[in-house]
């Protein structure tokens, strides 16, 4: 749990920084994000998924 709770702080961490370095192109790339089909954020996210899994897996290995 303790491990889970570190890698969650860091994700966390990793998202927020460009929230908080540059809020005004976030939210000009927030806004192009509603313009993206609906299939094709699916599969970007699915493709991320499955990088980060095999990243685990290359940590643990």
């Amino acid at each position: 749990m303790e491990f889970f709770l570190c890698v969650l702080g860091m994700v966390m961490i990793v998202e927020g920084l460009p929230y908080f370095a540059f809020p005004e192109k976030m939210k000009f790339w927030v806004q192009k994000i509603h313009e993206i089909p609906d299939n094709t954020l699916r599969r970007f996210g699915f493709v991320l998924m499955l990088t980060g899994l095999f990243m685990v897996s290359l940590g643990r290995g």
